[in-house]
């Protein structure tokens, strides 16, 4: 089982942009020195809910700064960038960290951004396939070219070459944020892994990997590759010795950052737009994923191993807003939880 961290980059009331970005560079460091798997790292643009814009950029900082963690993008947003740019940004993390970079793309939201950068409703409505085609093809073969669409361009070589340097010439991995059936069928018949979000139980990620495992298959793909898949579940985790006070922790705090956060989203289109309860949500977020004791953490991970067949995590532990509380709650998701799951 491989455990990391989720890492936000919340802003939380009355913070500035400082301080959830130094929380999120010292979130890493700390994982690493707890033992956790991987960091993976949220994207998003003009909100408080996050203040990264640029998860490969952080990606980058965080490569440097530590010596045997794994960094994943969670995710960057497809429709917004360049396929070939982003393609070239992970080919070089992934070669100069000697592989040790994981790029997660998604489709992102219909939100005000995709008029911003340019791309349009449109990007977000149809484009993503194609631009996912885009950037596989970049990243596996030596050269590429545009076949139209909204990237025509002659053919140009692919520099640097992800497949170099490396022992076994792998490219970095690529895994897509799936949140409807869609993304599922895109993601299985192109046998890339899936990462599903935390508002998921167990269930409905039991049935989005059987359904991913059915696409694959009809699509060819070998069958040791869709056993082995390496899914990843993203989930909420706070330790306490006392269950009642992990989940008060997490009530006093997220609500007011998710209802300032999801609030601050602006649709491109004008759309209508439905808003959870941030009181709700916390508690639901709760029920589902390791809070509570160490004990607690450690059974509620192993089930939902048990039930899904993921054993990849990816854990937001920055629930309090408080650095200081999320460095202790990452070591004893190192030393109290971890060890448990062996």
């Amino acid at each position: 089982m491989h455990v990391g961290s989720f890492i936000v980059a919340a802003q939380f009331p009355g913070q500035g942009h400082v301080e959830p970005l130094h929380r999120a560079v010292r979130s890493a460091e700390v994982a690493e020195e707890a033992g956790l798997a991987q960091v993976w790292l949220a994207e998003h643009h003009f909100v408080p809910y996050g203040v990264c814009p640029s998860a490969v950029t952080l990606a980058a900082t965080l490569l440097g700064r530590t010596r045997r963690l794994r960094v994943g993008t969670a995710v960057s947003v497809l429709p917004t960038a360049h396929p070939v740019a982003l393609g070239e940004q992970a080919a070089l993390l992934h070669l100069t960290s000697g592989g040790r970079f994981s790029l997660g793309v998604g489709r992102g939201g219909p939100w005000v951004d995709l008029e911003v950068f340019g791309a349009g409703l449109a990007a977000y409505e149809q484009g993503f396939p194609d631009s996912l085609d885009l950037l596989l093809r970049w990243l596996r073969e030596p050269s590429v070219s545009g076949d139209g669409g909204r990237f025509p361009f002659r053919e140009v070589p692919v520099v640097p070459r992800p497949s170099e340097a490396l022992e076994g010439g792998a490219a970095p991995e690529v895994v897509v944020a799936c949140t409807s059936p869609a993304s599922v069928r895109l993601a299985g018949e192109r046998g890339l892994p899936m990462l599903l979000g935390m508002h998921v139980g167990d269930e409905e990620k039991a049935a989005m990997v059987r359904a991913w495992r059915e696409h694959a298959r009809a699509a060819g793909r070998p069958e040791d590759g869709v056993r082995s898949a390496a899914h990843v579940s993203a989930g909420l985790c706070q330790i306490a010795d006392r269950p009642e006070d992990a989940r008060e922790v997490l009530l006093k705090a997220m609500p007011g950052w998710l209802k300032q956060g999801l609030a601050a989203h602006v649709t491109v289109d004008g759309r209508a737009r439905a808003m959870r309860d941030p009181h709700a949500y916390t508690e639901m977020l709760c029920g589902l994923h390791p809070v509570g004791t160490p004990r607690t953490c450690a059974d509620r991970l192993a089930a939902t191993a048990e039930r899904t067949g993921i054993r990849r995590f990816a854990l937001l532990t920055e629930g309090s807003g408080d650095l200081a509380a999320t460095e202790e709650n990452l070591r004893r998701l190192g030393g109290e939880v971890l060890p448990r799951l062996v």
